[in-house]
């Protein structure tokens, strides 16, 4: 099932796109997709309405953030091999653990804003891991039944802030709109195998980034076992597991992002993303 919030920001409906590709309406089934939507449960329940049932909607609205309220905002960091080599980093021996702030999360397809005084802003297409049930001491084995789906992140990065600032590395990930998710929110029960995933992303018609989840140094399901040793995980929260090589800090030269470049970036099964890259401008 692909469960999908559609509309004008702030102002966003629930929706799903059904088994033909079509934009169908839940606004008259729930209120929302948020955290008691997520629960195993509430997903049975909405898995088995006829989706031809449901209103279709016309057009082509904006998607925003495919689930509402997210509560954290949790990312893997080095989680791929050869982008810790490019990185000119160690291979991580345990799971490094960032976070992105709220205030980051930005549609899919919705601009992407250099920050002020921004020189290097890297783009970072990630699988984005949805917590379905509360989650603490988890072991991985048990992984997979506190997860509710995954989706399409962009973990936009401003590597000055992020390493040359000093401090850690969340200044340089928690800008405005450094935080595109979606389109879809894809149910876990729909993807065969989450550690066989093709990632990519290109930059102006330009192939970047080209990746399998099968190469992650640490799996969903280790990352989730992982993570709830730590930090209790709830429903809503999200978890990107880190990004494949390809990245502009990685590049010779390297290439950092622009105002009127465009983005495309996404993952098999989980949909795509489409931004253009603009200058700052504070929100309303």
């Amino acid at each position: 099932m692909r469960l999908v919030r559609y509309g004008r920001p702030g102002k966003e409906k629930p929706g799903l796109i059904d088994d033909e590709g079509k934009l169908r309406d839940l606004s008259g089934v729930i209120a929302d997709i948020d955290a008691a939507v997520l629960a195993p449960k509430s997903l049975r329940k909405l898995e088995k309405i006829p989706h031809a049932s449901l209103p279709l909607v016309r057009g082509n609205p904006r998607f925003g953030v495919p689930l509402a309220r997210v509560g954290k905002f949790l990312c893997i960091g080095l989680n791929y091999s050869d982008h810790a080599a490019e990185a000119g980093m160690p291979e991580p021996k345990e799971p490094i653990i960032f976070t992105k702030a709220i205030s980051a999360l930005n549609g899919p397809d919705d601009p992407v804003m250099l920050p002020p005084g921004s020189k290097k802003t890297d783009w970072e297409v990630e699988l984005g891991v949805v917590i379905g049930a509360r989650a603490q001491q988890v072991s991985e084995a048990d992984a997979h039944k506190f997860i509710a789906g995954y989706t399409v992140v962009n973990d936009v990065s401003e590597r000055a802030y992020q390493l040359e600032r000093g401090g850690t590395w969340d200044k340089g990930k928690g800008c405005d709109t450094f935080g595109p998710v979606g389109p879809w929110l894809v149910t876990a029960e729909d993807i065969y195998d989450v550690q066989d995933l093709d990632l990519y992303l290109d930059l102006n018609g330009k192939r970047m980034q080209t990746g399998n989840t099968s190469t992650m140094i640490f799996t969903v399901a280790q990352i989730v076992s992982y993570v709830s040793k730590f930090i209790t995980l709830e429903p809503g929260d999200v978890i990107a597991t880190g990004t494949p090589p390809g990245v502009g800090m990685g590049r010779k030269p390297q290439r950092f992002l622009k105002k009127g470049d465009t983005l495309r970036l996404g993952i098999a099964g989980l949909g795509e993303q489409q931004a253009d890259v603009i200058a700052w401008k504070a929100s309303k």
